[in-house]
Parts: C-alpha cells; structure tokens; sequence
C-alpha cells in the first residue's frame, strides 16, 4: 500500500509540472485598469499585457474617454534560471468626458499568426472629486501653479491660410520641475503641418495672467488648413515630475523635497475655418493663396526641328507653394512637349512658406515654321485684399528655321455628307472560311492498349515514390525554420501590400497597411522581433546582410513616409509612387539579402 501510494503522488506531481509548463506557455493578452471607479476630475491608466511579441497590436476606440497620454511601450525579459518572462505593456492615460457607466472594449494583437482579444472591463464615472487645497500638495502646486498652453495666431483663418501653434509651460517662481517627458504629441488632423521645433530648450522670463512665471517653448508648428468649418487641434501631453516640499527638514534647516509624478495636457484648440469666396473666383484657380509672381519663359526662341528648348512655367512669392497645382503648357501639336520636372525651392518659417515652384517642359518642333505658344493664366487668392488676382502670360512664338514644311495628309477617301468615311467592302473578305470538312470518330471502342488501359495499369506504380517524394519533401519544408520564416514573412507582405493596393486612395487605410507589409516581411525575412524595429537596427541588420546601402535608405524613406503621410495631404500619385517603391524595395532586399 505504501509503495503505491508513493506512486500516486510521484504521478500527481508530475502531472502538475506538466499543467504548470503548459500554463507557461500559454499566450496571455489580457488588460488593466488602474481604478474602476473614479471621478470626473481624475485619471485613469490602462494597461494591455502580453506575455509573448505580437504584431498588429488594434486598441479600443475609447469614445467615452480623451486620450491624454499614450500608446506607451515598454518590453521587459526576466530569467529565473529556469524559464525566459517576456512582458509587452502599452499604457494609455484616459480622462473620463461625462458621468456613467461605460465600458473598455476589447483591444486586439496578432501572435504567432493567431489573433487574441482582451475581455471588457466597466468603469463607473462619479461627480468630480473635491482636490485638497494643501499647498504642497501635487494636485494644487499643478493646477494653481503649472499650466501648459497652446498659443495659436490666428482662430478664425482662411482655408490654406497659414497658422502658427506654440505650445509653451509655464511655471511658477515658486515650485521646481526636475524632468518632463512627452506623452502625447499633439494631432493636426484636417492641416498640412510642418514643425519647426528647435532642438535647444531655453528657460525665459515671461507672464502668465499678469503673474511672473518662466517658461520654455516647446513645439512650434506651422498649420494650413485643408478642410473648412470647425477643425480640432489635438492637445500636447506631458509626464511631469514635481519637486514637492515636506515638512522634514534636513540639517542646514532647508526642507527636504520629494518627487512626484503628474501628467499635464494642453486645452484643446479649435479652429474655425471659413471657405474662399465664391465672388470672383476663376475658373481656372486652383487653391493658390497668398502673394504671388507669375511668369512663362523659354530657353530660346529660334531653333531647328528636333532640336529642343526649355519652357519654364514658375510661381514665386509667400503662401502654399506646395499644397497647389501649377497651369498646364498648351502648344500647337506641331511642337512635341513631353512630361514636366517639377521643381521646388521652398523654405517654411514662422509666417509660412516662401521660395518657388516650378515645371520645366522639354519642347521638340517638328516642322519649319513659326508656332506660337498660348498665353497661360494662374489665379490666387490674395489674403491682404482678401480679393481674387489674375495673371497671364505672353504669348510666345517659337520659330523653327530648318525642317520639313508641315502640310496636312491629303485623304482620297470618299467622305459623307457627316464627315465619316464609308466602309469599303472587300469581295475577299470571306475567303478565310472552310468549305470542307474532315470528319472523324469520336469514340474508340478498342480498350487493350488504349492510353487509359496504360494510364490505369501504370498509375498506381507511378504514385507510390511520388507519394513517398512528396513526404519526404513535406518534412523537409516543415524541417527548414529559417526558410519557413522567410515563406510567412514574403505572405505577410504580399498580404499587407495587396490590402495596401485596394486602398490606394484612402491615405489612412493605405499606409497602415503599407507599413505592416514593411514591418512582418523585416520581422520574418531578418528573425527579429517587433520591439527591435527601430531605424538604426534595420539599417544595421540589412548592411550586416550585405544589402546595398540604396536599398537601406530607400527602405527608410518609404517608412518614414508611411509615418509623414498622417499628418500632410498626400495625392493619389504619391500614393502609387510610395507603393512601387515599396514593391521594388522588398524585391531588392530578398535578391541582395544573405
């Protein structure tokens, strides 16, 4: 009896490890909250853990909540001696928008091929919460004392007019910040942006509601507006860490300080965004608004056919250079234009962009002669008038000293009443078709050495090493890890390009799907994981791979186009050009990659 219970017990145990490994390696997604219950006044962190890598990582809407911090990523690898914990965290900070009951719906993530979904977690919303009035208290020294604005030009612009936001902090005299740390970078849906950050952060002396403070700027951004009506400007986020003031003391009688973290957000911008006038416009206006020159000219004006000149139509001046289209040449079709090289000189400050743009076009004659060029208008709103201008070209003549004379082709054609020519039946027209025939039976009643008497006796003989070959061939595809990985990652990105393909046009859905081709083929195609996709690791892996360095930067240019893109306009064209590079991209790096 005793032995056998020995037995039963060494199974038990056995039996738990087992259950307790397999409980290891089990995936787990699930998500956190720091509180669900809490005032209208606070916070609330979010956490979504995992203990394996994934991809494609989709959060909730949070429609009943803002955003003020977030997505945060932070990876952790412990080792017990024994086992390898992997944690993947992203934290988002939420302030509640109303009172109630509502509900974190399920985030999703991709992991080993396999999508996985958190449960949903209810959080209750009460009134706001009474804050004491303590004076060292962290809550009152951020809200009486620290106070981060966003300063924007101009509330009421027009569409395309340029608009500047700064956003700066100001603090009191009397209360210390050791650190900040952004969390949440501002969002300009509905405008073109450009930054123009300066990486030096210098402290100043300025006043914040007739007080003193200092205060640092912090992001300086120029905005034109793309879209009219009331237009959000989604504000900035900071993690501040507070030097807060005890009652200890330390033995100089100085009060000792203590540390503490809180996180700040910018009020959000709204901007009202009004139309161009419909009074005045031209036809031929196509979104120019600011001060503009205009002018049309050519590299020569005599010439020989099939020699070539240069025709330059060019806008210079301040307002959105980059965001119109410039007018078309138009030239008799006895000169041959070909496609334009569109050029840009540009710089942005402060006030918006100035420099100029241009299309250069390459013009061939044909013929002997003198071919005028059209004169060519552009149009612009002019913001200090607030009127509509016009300007026109002259026209230009080309003169064309040697060449064959143009004369048009005689036609000897009959011609109708209407201009259309008749159709000229040919008596021979027919004569392609067979008058005779040559007729065969269909149907073979002879069985011995037939091809299916042979195909049904030799078959199965054939099938048993094909079968055998087959299964060797299996196992040694499923064998092959490396050559499997590079399989998944090649249909990861034929799958993800394609999604990107049917997009085109949609700019958002478009690049989300471009990147994730770029992002699961380097995943698979280099063995690495999602969290070591940084700029300089890619370039690093691909050049220890012997790609050639082309292939490197066109690689990050595509990525960081794919980032760019949220926040500019971006045109259909670009969008094809953006996915042709990626297409030819991947193909370069799978020739070159070893």
């Amino acid at each position: 009896m005793k032995l056998l219970k020995h037995i039963c017990i060494l199974l038990l145990a056995c039996t738990t490890s087992f259950t307790f490994a397999q409980d290891e390696d089990a995936v787990q997604f699930q998500a956190k909250v720091s509180k669900k219950r809490l005032g209208l006044n606070e916070r609330l962190r979010v956490d979504f853990q995992m203990n394996k890598d994934g991809d494609n990582f989709v959060p909730p809407s949070f429609s009943d909540f803002i955003v003020v911090g977030g997505p945060n990523q932070s990876v952790s690898n412990s080792w017990n001696g024994k086992t390898r914990r992997f944690t993947k965290i992203y934290s988002y900070f939420l302030a509640p928008k109303q009172m109630g009951t509502f509900s974190i719906n399920q985030a999703k993530i991709e992991i080993d091929g396999q999508e996985y979904k958190t449960s949903p977690i209810s959080i209750t919303v009460t009134k706001a919460i009474e804050k004491p009035e303590d004076p060292n208290d962290p809550d009152y020294l951020l809200q009486e004392h620290i106070h981060l604005v966003a300063e924007v030009s101009n509330t009421n612009p027009y569409l395309n007019q340029p608009i500047s936001v700064v956003y700066k902090l100001y603090v009191s005299p009397t209360v210390g910040i050791s650190n900040y740390r952004e969390i949440e970078s501002p969002v300009y849906n509905g405008f073109w942006s450009q930054s123009m950050d300066d990486q030096r952060i210098k402290a100043q002396n300025g006043t914040y509601k007739g007080e003193d403070y200092r205060f640092v700027t912090l992001r300086k951004t120029v905005l034109y507006p793309q879209k009219t009506g009331k237009l959000v400007l989604e504000p900035l986020s900071l993690d501040l860490t507070i030097d807060v003031p005890t009652n200890r003391r330390d033995i100089f009688g100085n009060r000792i300080k203590t540390q503490a973290h809180r996180t700040i957000t910018a009020s959000v911008r709204t901007i009202n965004v009004k139309p161009l006038p419909e009074e005045g416009k031209p036809d031929n206006f196509t979104g120019a608004v600011g001060d503009f020159v205009f002018s049309l000219t050519t590299t020569k004006n005599s010439l020989n056919a099939t020699e070539s000149l240069q025709a330059k139509i060019e806008v210079s001046g301040q307002g959105n250079l980059k965001l119109f289209e410039l007018p078309k040449l138009t030239t008799p079709s006895t000169l041959e234009v070909y496609e334009p090289e569109h050029q840009e000189n540009v710089r942005t400050n402060m006030a918006g962009m100035q420099g100029n743009i241009s299309d250069l076009y390459t013009v061939v004659p044909q013929y002997k002669g003198k071919f005028p060029i059209p004169p060519v208008s552009f149009s612009y709103f002019d913001l200090k008038t607030e009127t509509y201008k016009q300007i026109s070209s002259d026209e230009i003549v080309i003169n064309v000293l040697e060449g064959p004379v143009y004369a048009e082709a005689d036609n000897k054609l009959p011609v109708s009443s209407n201009g259309k020519q008749p159709v000229v039946l040919n008596e021979n027209q027919f004569a392609f078709i067979k008058t005779d025939s040559n007729f065969t039976a269909i149907q073979n009643d002879t069985f011995l050495n037939s091809t299916i008497f042979w195909t049904s006796l030799l078959g199965p003989l054939l099938a048993i090493p094909l079968a055998l070959f087959y299964r060797r061939k299996r196992e040694e595809r499923s064998a092959d890890v490396t050559g499997n990985k590079k399989r998944k990652a090649d249909k990861l990105a034929k799958k993800y390009l394609t999604e990107a393909k049917k997009a085109l046009g949609q700019k958002e859905a478009f690049y989300v799907a471009l990147e994730k081709a770029l992002h699961n083929y380097l995943k698979g195609r280099l063995n690495i994981e999602t969290s070591d996709l940084s700029k300089e690791k890619i370039a690093k892996l691909l050049s220890d791979r012997q790609v050639d360095s082309q292939v490197i930067v066109a690689f990050e240019a595509i990525l960081e186009n794919c980032e760019l893109a949220r926040y500019t306009p971006i045109t259909n064209v670009t969008m094809q050009q953006d996915y042709d590079k990626a297409a030819t991209t991947i193909n370069l790096i799978d020739k070159q990659i070893k």
